[in-house]
Protein backbone atom coordinates (compact mmCIF):
# COMPACT_ATOMS: atom_id res chain seq x y z
CA UNK A 1 0.00 0.00 0.00
CA UNK A 2 3.00 2.47 0.87
CA UNK A 3 4.27 1.51 -2.61
CA UNK A 4 1.38 2.24 -4.43
CA UNK A 5 -0.24 5.13 -2.46
CA UNK A 6 2.52 6.46 0.33
CA UNK A 7 0.34 6.79 2.89
CA UNK A 8 -1.58 3.52 2.60
CA UNK A 9 0.70 1.76 4.86
CA UNK A 10 0.62 4.51 7.66
CA UNK A 11 -3.39 4.71 7.18
CA UNK A 12 -3.56 0.47 7.73
CA UNK A 13 -1.30 0.65 10.95
CA UNK A 14 -3.61 3.17 12.29
CA UNK A 15 -6.54 0.97 11.55
CA UNK A 16 -4.81 -2.21 13.55
CA UNK A 17 -4.65 -0.22 16.60
CA UNK A 18 -7.96 1.39 16.75
CA UNK A 19 -9.32 -2.56 15.73
CA UNK A 20 -8.18 -4.94 17.90
CA UNK A 21 -8.03 -8.94 17.36
CA UNK A 22 -10.67 -9.64 19.35
CA UNK A 23 -13.23 -7.47 18.07
CA UNK A 24 -16.09 -9.21 16.34
CA UNK A 25 -15.62 -9.26 12.50
CA UNK A 26 -12.83 -7.83 12.92
CA UNK A 27 -12.02 -8.23 9.00
CA UNK A 28 -14.70 -6.25 7.55
CA UNK A 29 -14.44 -3.32 10.51
CA UNK A 30 -10.88 -3.06 9.60
CA UNK A 31 -11.97 -1.78 6.04
CA UNK A 32 -14.64 -0.03 6.89
CA UNK A 33 -12.18 1.95 8.73
CA UNK A 34 -9.71 1.80 6.28
CA UNK A 35 -11.55 3.08 3.68
CA UNK A 36 -13.08 5.36 5.70
CA UNK A 37 -9.79 6.74 6.97
CA UNK A 38 -8.08 6.71 3.79
CA UNK A 39 -10.64 8.68 1.56
CA UNK A 40 -10.46 11.63 4.56
CA UNK A 41 -6.88 11.55 4.33
CA UNK A 42 -6.25 11.45 0.62
CA UNK A 43 -9.19 14.01 -0.27
CA UNK A 44 -8.94 16.32 2.54
CA UNK A 45 -5.58 16.43 4.74
CA UNK A 46 -3.10 15.33 1.86
CA UNK A 47 -3.63 17.91 -0.29
CA UNK A 48 -3.30 20.88 2.51
CA UNK A 49 -0.25 19.08 4.15
CA UNK A 50 1.62 19.01 0.58
CA UNK A 51 2.33 22.33 0.26
CA UNK A 52 4.69 22.14 3.51
CA UNK A 53 6.58 19.86 1.49
CA UNK A 54 6.87 22.01 -1.76
CA UNK A 55 4.18 20.23 -3.55
CA UNK A 56 1.26 20.89 -4.63
CA UNK A 57 -1.98 18.79 -6.45
CA UNK A 58 -2.20 18.85 -9.86
CA UNK A 59 -5.10 21.59 -10.55
CA UNK A 60 -7.27 20.26 -13.23
CA UNK A 61 -9.38 21.97 -15.56
CA UNK A 62 -11.91 21.61 -18.45
CA UNK A 63 -8.66 21.11 -20.52
CA UNK A 64 -6.12 18.89 -18.20
CA UNK A 65 -7.74 15.92 -16.73
CA UNK A 66 -6.46 12.39 -15.27
CA UNK A 67 -5.86 9.63 -17.44
CA UNK A 68 -8.09 7.56 -14.79
CA UNK A 69 -9.42 8.50 -11.22
CA UNK A 70 -6.68 5.54 -10.00
CA UNK A 71 -3.67 8.62 -9.92
CA UNK A 72 -5.89 10.85 -7.94
CA UNK A 73 -7.26 8.44 -5.53
CA UNK A 74 -3.02 6.83 -5.08
CA UNK A 75 -2.11 10.57 -4.64
CA UNK A 76 0.20 9.95 -7.66
CA UNK A 77 -1.03 13.49 -9.28
CA UNK A 78 1.23 16.19 -6.83
CA UNK A 79 3.75 18.30 -8.75
CA UNK A 80 5.72 21.77 -7.59
CA UNK A 81 3.74 24.52 -7.89
CA UNK A 82 5.80 26.02 -11.22
CA UNK A 83 4.91 22.54 -13.00
CA UNK A 84 1.64 22.68 -12.67
CA UNK A 85 1.77 26.59 -14.03
CA UNK A 86 3.65 24.98 -16.67
CA UNK A 87 1.10 22.05 -16.98
CA UNK A 88 -1.63 24.15 -17.10
CA UNK A 89 -0.36 26.81 -19.38
CA UNK A 90 0.09 24.26 -21.87
CA UNK A 91 -3.00 22.50 -21.29
CA UNK A 92 -5.04 25.58 -22.37
CA UNK A 93 -2.83 26.80 -25.40
CA UNK A 94 -2.98 22.79 -26.52
CA UNK A 95 -6.77 22.99 -26.25
CA UNK A 96 -6.68 26.64 -27.72
CA UNK A 97 -4.90 24.96 -30.89
CA UNK A 98 -7.28 21.97 -30.80
CA UNK A 99 -10.79 22.70 -30.21
CA UNK A 100 -12.04 20.39 -27.39
CA UNK A 101 -9.18 18.19 -26.77
CA UNK A 102 -7.77 17.67 -23.27
CA UNK A 103 -3.92 17.26 -22.30
CA UNK A 104 -4.29 14.04 -20.16
CA UNK A 105 -1.58 12.87 -17.23
CA UNK A 106 -0.52 10.10 -15.97
CA UNK A 107 1.60 9.70 -13.26
CA UNK A 108 3.32 12.02 -11.66
CA UNK A 109 4.57 12.56 -7.83
CA UNK A 110 3.88 11.62 -4.61
CA UNK A 111 2.72 14.42 -1.84
CA UNK A 112 5.62 14.07 0.81
CA UNK A 113 9.33 13.46 0.86
CA UNK A 114 11.51 14.08 -1.62
CA UNK A 115 13.52 10.37 -3.16
CA UNK A 116 10.98 8.65 -2.04
CA UNK A 117 10.03 6.29 -4.65
CA UNK A 118 6.86 6.53 -7.12
CA UNK A 119 7.30 2.73 -8.90
CA UNK A 120 7.63 1.96 -10.88
CA UNK A 121 9.17 4.67 -12.47
CA UNK A 122 12.90 5.74 -11.22
CA UNK A 123 13.10 8.96 -11.01
CA UNK A 124 9.26 10.66 -10.03
CA UNK A 125 10.37 11.60 -7.04
CA UNK A 126 10.95 14.82 -5.91
CA UNK A 127 7.74 16.83 -7.53
CA UNK A 128 9.14 17.61 -10.81
CA UNK A 129 8.44 15.24 -13.13
CA UNK A 130 5.38 14.15 -14.86
CA UNK A 131 3.98 11.74 -17.77
CA UNK A 132 1.24 13.03 -19.99
CA UNK A 133 -0.61 10.43 -23.46
CA UNK A 134 0.67 11.08 -26.40
CA UNK A 135 -2.30 12.44 -28.70
CA UNK A 136 -4.52 10.05 -31.11
CA UNK A 137 -7.29 10.54 -33.70
CA UNK A 138 -10.04 9.05 -34.98
CA UNK A 139 -10.62 9.12 -38.52
CA UNK A 140 -8.43 12.26 -39.48
CA UNK A 141 -9.41 14.13 -36.26
CA UNK A 142 -7.89 14.39 -33.18
CA UNK A 143 -9.49 12.03 -30.04
CA UNK A 144 -9.60 12.32 -26.14
CA UNK A 145 -9.71 8.58 -26.41
CA UNK A 146 -6.69 6.69 -25.62
CA UNK A 147 -5.97 2.86 -26.25
CA UNK A 148 -5.16 1.61 -22.56
CA UNK A 149 -7.09 1.30 -19.43
CA UNK A 150 -3.97 2.38 -17.57
CA UNK A 151 -2.82 5.15 -19.77
CA UNK A 152 0.63 2.79 -20.56
CA UNK A 153 2.06 -0.21 -21.98
CA UNK A 154 0.46 0.65 -25.81
CA UNK A 155 3.16 1.59 -28.01
CA UNK A 156 3.67 3.27 -31.03
CA UNK A 157 6.67 1.19 -32.53
CA UNK A 158 8.98 1.63 -34.73
CA UNK A 159 8.55 0.78 -38.59
CA UNK A 160 11.14 -1.16 -40.40
CA UNK A 161 13.10 1.59 -41.09
CA UNK A 162 13.20 3.12 -38.10
CA UNK A 163 16.06 2.92 -35.01
CA UNK A 164 14.51 0.17 -32.67
CA UNK A 165 15.69 1.66 -28.79
CA UNK A 166 13.52 -1.85 -27.71
CA UNK A 167 15.64 -3.99 -29.45
CA UNK A 168 19.13 -2.27 -28.86
CA UNK A 169 18.14 -2.29 -25.15
CA UNK A 170 17.15 -5.77 -24.44
CA UNK A 171 20.29 -7.25 -26.94
CA UNK A 172 22.55 -5.33 -23.73
CA UNK A 173 20.09 -7.47 -20.97
CA UNK A 174 17.79 -4.91 -19.98
CA UNK A 175 14.92 -7.12 -19.79
CA UNK A 176 12.30 -4.77 -17.96
CA UNK A 177 12.74 -1.72 -20.91
CA UNK A 178 9.54 -3.22 -22.87
CA UNK A 179 7.81 -4.54 -19.19
CA UNK A 180 4.91 -1.50 -19.88
CA UNK A 181 3.12 -3.68 -21.59
CA UNK A 182 2.38 -6.12 -19.24
CA UNK A 183 0.57 -2.85 -17.02
CA UNK A 184 -1.95 -1.89 -19.61
CA UNK A 185 -4.79 -3.16 -17.29
CA UNK A 186 -6.87 -3.49 -20.32
CA UNK A 187 -6.95 -2.34 -24.11
CA UNK A 188 -9.64 -0.51 -25.88
CA UNK A 189 -10.44 2.23 -28.22
CA UNK A 190 -9.29 0.16 -31.28
CA UNK A 191 -10.73 2.58 -33.82
CA UNK A 192 -7.87 5.22 -32.95
CA UNK A 193 -4.47 6.01 -34.21
CA UNK A 194 -1.47 7.90 -33.34
CA UNK A 195 -1.44 11.50 -34.35
CA UNK A 196 1.79 12.72 -35.02
CA UNK A 197 0.35 16.18 -35.43
CA UNK A 198 -1.34 16.11 -32.42
CA UNK A 199 1.90 14.69 -30.46
CA UNK A 200 4.53 16.96 -31.93
CA UNK A 201 2.27 19.92 -31.28
CA UNK A 202 1.77 18.85 -27.69
CA UNK A 203 5.98 18.16 -27.12
CA UNK A 204 6.42 21.60 -29.00
CA UNK A 205 4.20 23.36 -26.26
CA UNK A 206 6.21 21.59 -23.45
CA UNK A 207 9.80 22.55 -24.82
CA UNK A 208 8.61 26.20 -25.15
CA UNK A 209 8.48 26.38 -21.09
CA UNK A 210 11.30 27.93 -19.80
CA UNK A 211 11.83 25.90 -16.74
CA UNK A 212 11.56 22.41 -18.55
CA UNK A 213 14.23 20.99 -18.51
CA UNK A 214 14.10 17.55 -20.45
CA UNK A 215 11.43 15.78 -22.41
CA UNK A 216 11.92 12.21 -22.75
CA UNK A 217 9.95 10.27 -25.82
CA UNK A 218 11.38 7.12 -27.53
CA UNK A 219 14.49 8.37 -30.49
CA UNK A 220 12.20 6.47 -33.22
CA UNK A 221 9.61 9.39 -32.11
CA UNK A 222 11.94 12.15 -31.81
CA UNK A 223 12.80 11.73 -35.18
CA UNK A 224 9.39 10.83 -37.17
CA UNK A 225 7.93 14.22 -35.30
CA UNK A 226 11.29 16.22 -35.93
CA UNK A 227 11.89 17.15 -32.39
CA UNK A 228 15.28 18.71 -32.83
CA UNK A 229 15.22 20.88 -29.41
CA UNK A 230 18.13 20.10 -27.45
CA UNK A 231 15.69 19.49 -24.51
CA UNK A 232 15.03 16.27 -25.76
CA UNK A 233 17.03 13.39 -24.55
CA UNK A 234 16.96 9.45 -24.58
CA UNK A 235 16.41 8.50 -21.15
CA UNK A 236 19.15 5.42 -21.11
CA UNK A 237 17.99 1.25 -20.92
CA UNK A 238 18.12 1.13 -17.34
CA UNK A 239 14.28 2.69 -17.49
CA UNK A 240 11.30 2.02 -19.69
CA UNK A 241 10.38 2.62 -23.46
CA UNK A 242 8.61 5.97 -23.99
CA UNK A 243 6.90 5.73 -27.20
CA UNK A 244 3.62 4.88 -24.97
CA UNK A 245 4.02 8.10 -23.10
CA UNK A 246 6.08 11.69 -23.21
CA UNK A 247 7.79 12.38 -19.50
CA UNK A 248 9.40 15.97 -18.78
CA UNK A 249 10.67 17.64 -16.12
CA UNK A 250 11.66 20.93 -14.82
CA UNK A 251 15.34 21.73 -14.31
Amino acid sequence: MTAVTQIGGIIYLITILLVKKSVEKKRLKRIGIFTVLYLVATFLIVPNVSPFFGREKIKETEFLKAHSFFYKLTNRNYVRPELNNAIGQIATEFERQNRGIKMVYLDANFPFINKFPLLPHLSHNDGKKIDVSLIYERDGKLSNKKPSVSGYGVYEAPTEKEYDQNVVCKAKGNWQYDFPKYLTLGTFNKDIEFSEKGTRQLAELILKQKNVDKLFIEPHLKTRLNLNNGKVRFHGCQAVRHDDHIHFQLK
